[in-house]
């Protein structure tokens, strides 16, 4: 069961659109799901998508019951690479371009799918919707993933990001240069108020927080930074939201670049680099690092400092 409490930026709005949001499904999926009982608000079944909800009401979601959610099939053609891998857990390289699970308007072709076709054990562990899958890399970026190979491997590794002990480095490129060359961007995320499908800075958000260090500076073809980034919290869009909020969003990202020019980088410039947790089997701390991905070492070495 996932459980949200209605935010602002969806205050006033019908059930069948909040859940359709929340659960990531089709707006007709969503009156389906309703229909079907797997859908409360407060803790009581609900009956009808057209009530309109306040903010700060508790909605609860039961994937078993969103319609025409075919749990993922195993797909041997979908590419990544496996850097790491025991009875517990396996380690991915995640390429840019490759949705982590199925969801709306990506069904199939997902790292799920990938997963599943090598390693089909992983059927039972957590969501199964999401097999194996405990944290999320956004699709247009690249680099690391830890996967569950066990149950028991799937509660000790979302208990560390939930505590927020597993540790995450990023590798990005910003436009500008930051006024301070190290700073913590402290800031609450959460659904845009104009645009419900983005992130925003809000006031009654998400707790999130965002340490960032500049590593380097160019100057053609544009003034940019290469800011490494240590996520102590795992939002939505965390460091491409807070990066903009300060005006210095990732070059090449299409939603939060402040209609900026993408100086021929085709996505966001983000790289997942290093991952470090307590291991499942031993509670030992294992670290794995990702070298920066081909495209985006690639601008870098055509770029002038």
């Amino acid at each position: 069961m996932i459980n949200e409490d209605v935010p602002a930026a969806l205050d006033g709005q019908r059930l069948d659109r909040i859940v359709a949001l929340l659960g990531d499904i089709s707006r007709s999926d969503a009156a389906a799901a309703i229909a079907n009982g797997g859908v409360s608000v407060d803790g009581q079944p609900a009956s009808s998508g057209k009530i309109r909800l306040v903010e700060g009401q508790s909605v609860g979601l039961d994937p078993t019951s969103f319609p025409r959610i075919q749990l993922p099939q195993p797909d041997p053609d979908v590419e990544f690479s496996v850097i790491y891998e025991d009875e517990s857990i396996i380690v991915v390289d995640k390429p840019a371009g490759l949705v982590v699970h199925p969801g709306a308007g990506n069904m199939d072709g997902t790292l799920a799918n990938g997963l599943l076709a090598r390693f089909p054990e992983i059927v039972d562990v957590g969501e199964s919707n999401r097999p194996g899958i405990v944290h999320r890399l956004d699709s247009g970026s690249s680099g690391l993933l830890v996967v569950a190979r066990t149950q028991h491997a799937a509660d000790f590794l979302i208990a560390q990001f939930a505590d927020h002990s597993c540790t995450r480095r990023y590798e990005a490129l910003v436009w500008g240069v930051p006024d301070a060359p190290h700073g913590i961007i402290d800031a609450p995320l959460g659904r845009n108020r104009s645009d419900p499908l983005k992130m925003a800075v809000v006031a009654h958000g998400k707790y999130a927080r965002t340490d960032y260090r500049v590593i380097g500076t160019y100057r053609e073809p544009a003034v940019v930074s290469r800011v490494d980034c240590r996520l102590e919290t795992g939002r939505t869009h965390q460091i491409r939201v807070h990066l903009s909020s300060i005006n210095h969003p990732l070059v090449g990202d299409p939603t939060y670049g402040q209609r900026r020019p993408n100086l021929g980088v085709q996505r966001p410039f983000l790289h997942a680099a290093e991952l470090a947790f307590n291991h499942p089997a031993t509670g030992e701390r294992v670290t794995f690092f990702s070298p920066l991905a081909p495209d985006l070492q690639a601008w870098l070495d055509a770029a002038s400092t």
